[in-house]
């Protein structure tokens, strides 16, 4: 059975798709739970450090803490006999990092990886904004393209729908397995 527990991680940048896959992944699965990171960061109703680029001190310990608490909270649906399915923007050396924070086995990473330009035009259509702060579709791509590391399952989700996305994960789920 494909993704029969554990923790599968799906990220990208920021209007990537992470939350409609994940949401569509976890509807395919007989027992998932859908874990999104942003919640965490949403939690924080005063003192909130936004992480943007080159950011250090409050709002990178903020983004650790928030990557500490999905992760226990993946764990805690993986121990329950759920998949985990967890969606945040985690890049770069990040990626080591979260994988280390997750205890339950297997461990699955997805990275949705859309041209710049496809991104660009969804976060035009969404209506929450994503970008800004510092933040461009061009300079968090480069981390993700540049920075990331190339384990697991890479899709470049340019020309897929959500549909073709799920089952290209589903196909490419041994691919995918990083612990």
């Amino acid at each position: 059975m494909p993704f029969a527990g554990g923790v599968v991680l799906i990220t990208g940048v920021m209007a990537a798709g992470k939350s409609t896959v994940a949401q569509a992944l976890a509807e395919t699965l007989p027992r998932a739970a859908h874990v999104r990171g942003d919640v965490f960061r949403r939690m924080i109703v005063s003192g909130r450090e936004e992480y943007v680029p080159g950011a250090y001190g409050a709002a990178r310990e903020q983004l650790l803490l928030r990557y500490r608490l999905s992760a226990a909270t993946a764990d805690a649906y993986a121990e329950a006999g759920f998949t985990a399915v967890v969606q945040d923007v985690v890049l770069g050396e990040d990626v080591e990092t979260y994988t280390g924070l997750v205890r339950s086995r297997p461990l699955y990473l997805v990275v949705l990886a859309p041209r710049p330009g496809t991104v660009a035009a969804r976060e035009a259509g969404r209506t929450k904004t994503g970008y800004g702060a510092g933040w461009t579709v061009g300079a968090l791509d480069e981390v993700l393209r540049t920075r990331t590391p190339r384990t697991g399952l890479w899709l470049d989700t340019s020309e897929l729908t959500v549909g073709q996305t799920v089952e290209a994960i589903l196909a490419g789920r041994e691919r995918a397995r990083v612990l």
